[in-house]
């Protein structure tokens, strides 16, 4: 029988952890060390509500959740936390959906907003018939796309698999930046390495589009050293720079968890726009990835063109509302 029970953080990190690493496609922003820097930076004044979910002395699930006013949504925004969800034992998800709704429905609130779903969630499988038995109601809706890129065996097969338009243009921009020095991808995982070279990243993220300067306030910055630190210890961070002669010229910073890079945010240096420096980096990212034994480059929200130039096709993030009936 499955119990439910509200739990400390630093109480609970290791099993979520664990049981994180448990799941087909673990994702970093489901974390305990994320998600302790987001409620750090943004919690304010809401509620934390968070419950495990065990069989016995095994953690089954974890529930992440915030009460604003009437509302539970998971920790974290859509707008730094690409995918957001419950933690749940491969198979368990009726159990677990079951067990969290009866404990839920003696809670306060009317709404429960659950963003950030991705295609495969264990949620979007289990959760809505729970719901229902629970006599609640629960729809869900199409939120956003996110380009992903399964890899290939090798740099070629990744090439060979582009449109010939995509390929030839791939191609000519690469060696035009190779033509014009001596072009080196640097990739940094240790959390010295990375905290030294981020700022590299923010400047160009600022400098290069001005909807990403807008976005990185101090506090924001603030969040994006924490939270690249607190992921670095656990060995999930790479961060790549690109150096013409020497000189930094595009930065892309990836997790790397699963045997699955997500690509979370990068720019360049606008003195290279016309070499293609942001794409070129990305290329070079690929093929670090492909050369490196990972499986897949998932490229988060957003429906860019570059993504599917460089071969990304669409997974679908969901919404799911659950309102008491």
């Amino acid at each position: 029988m499955h119990t439910v029970h509200r739990e400390e953080m630093a109480a609970l990190k290791d099993d979520w952890a664990q049981l994180l690493e448990q799941q087909p496609e673990p994702v970093p922003f489901l974390h305990p060390a994320w998600q302790q820097v987001w409620l750090d930076e943004f919690q304010g004044d809401r509620d934390l509500l968070l419950y495990a979910v065990r069989d016995g002395d095994t953690l089954t699930g974890v529930a992440p959740l915030l009460r604003d006013g009437d509302t539970l949504s998971f920790i974290g925004h859509y707008s730094i936390c690409d995918y957001m969800d419950f933690i749940v034992a491969p198979g368990r998800g009726r159990d677990v959906f079951s067990a969290l709704l009866a404990t839920l429905v003696d809670e306060e609130w009317s709404k429960i907003e659950l963003r950030g779903l991705r295609d495969g969630s264990a949620t979007l499988a289990d959760l809505p018939a729970a719901a229902e038995a629970a006599g609640l109601s629960c729809e869900r809706q199409d939120e956003a796309v996110a380009p992903r890129i399964t890899l290939p065996a090798s740099w070629e097969g990744f090439l060979s698999g582009l449109s010939k338009k995509d390929r030839h243009e791939l191609r000519r921009k690469i060696r035009k930046m190779q033509g014009a020095g001596e072009l080196e991808l640097h990739t940094y995982t240790s959390p010295q390495d990375v905290e030294a070279h981020l700022p590299i990243l923010l400047r160009f993220m600022v400098e290069s589009r001005t909807d990403k300067a807008d976005f990185l306030s101090e506090q924001m910055g603030l969040f994006f050293h924490k939270a690249t630190q607190a992921l670095a210890h656990h060995g999930l961070v790479r961060l790549y720079e690109l150096e013409l002669d020497a000189t930094p010229v595009a930065s892309v910073l990836c997790f790397d968890q699963g045997g699955q890079l997500f690509m979370y945010n990068s720019g360049y240096d606008p003195e290279y726009a016309a070499m293609s420096a942001g794409v070129v980096s990305k290329a070079f990212c690929l093929q670090d990835a492909i050369e490196s034994g990972r499986h897949c480059v998932d490229m988060l929200r957003g429906d860019e063109s570059y993504k599917y130039k460089l071969g990304g096709q669409d997974q679908t993030i969901y919404r799911c509302v659950i309102t008491r009936a």
